[in-house]
């Protein structure tokens, strides 16, 4: 098993690593992911929060973080529920503009364990891009999940990458980590999803433009407190926005 025992290289450990998380009413997680993300051995790791106005108090949480760990959390707060991709883009703006070498995706629920960033980064330095993985060797969703649920997990994934004939097992899974040039290269203007399908067109996008893309296993756990924000009305959109990718981007080439 890699992660602790593994470390990425010096060179990589010093990097400046900008993780951004979106949340909307996840005041009982999020200061424990800015515990667990700030014990690891990443001493530039920053931290972007990008908070939907959240009613139970999340945005007042961030703030805590910020004032516990000066210098390294910066948090957004937005007027209203404005969107998951929305979210990641005005995080990716931010942080590019901070300087940030390596730019992190993960779930503020703790389905995306922190402890990867470790082997993640490991990775990264193969590839352009590193999803954490539900669907290799090593990976899984959580055991407690009826039947149905990771079946249509699995088809939704699947129904994606088969498409889109992606190279990667997982292409759906929200937990990434970025080099800023593959980050950057990506058209953020011609961007239109903005639920769980932002995920797929960026992985797209990216494969497009030629930038390599990695895995490393995850195991995707439930989350411990508050609820889920997939809807059946989220999985419809996601279904009918990859059949939309493949005529918006039918003219993207290879950097």
């Amino acid at each position: 098993m890699l992660g602790w025992l593994n470390l990425p290289s010096q060179h990589w450990l010093k990097m400046q690593l900008t993780v951004i998380t979106p949340t909307y009413n996840e005041r009982e997680n999020l200061i424990k992911l800015g515990e667990a993300l700030f014990a690891l051995p990443l001493p530039d790791l920053k931290l972007i929060v990008v908070d939907d106005n959240s009613p139970d108090g999340t945005g007042e949480a961030a703030d805590n973080l910020v004032e516990r760990y000066p210098g390294r959390v910066v948090v957004l707060h937005r007027k209203g529920k404005l969107g998951f991709g929305s979210a990641y883009i005005q995080g990716f703006q931010r942080a590019l503009a901070d300087g940030a070498e390596i730019v992190g995706q993960m779930d503020a629920d703790f389905s995306h364990p922190p402890e990867k960033i470790l082997e993640m980064l490991l990775a990264l330095e193969k590839y352009d891009i590193v999803v954490g993985s539900r669907y290799i060797f090593g990976g899984g969703l959580d055991q407690d999940w009826p039947i149905w649920r990771k079946g249509l997990s699995h088809f939704a994934n699947n129904y994606a990458r088969v498409i889109l004939q992606l190279p990667i097992r997982d292409v759906t899974g929200g937990f990434r980590l970025w080099r800023r040039n593959a980050l950057e290269s990506i058209p953020i203007d011609r961007i239109r999803s903005n639920g769980y399908s932002f995920l797929v067109e960026l992985a797209y996008v990216a494969h497009r433009l030629g930038f390599t893309i990695g895995e490393v296993p995850i195991y995707f756990a439930e989350r411990h407190w508050g609820d889920s924000k997939m809807s059946f009305r989220i999985q419809a959109e996601a279904a009918f926005r990859v059949w939309q990718l493949l005529w918006e981007y039918r003219d993207l080439e290879k950097i």
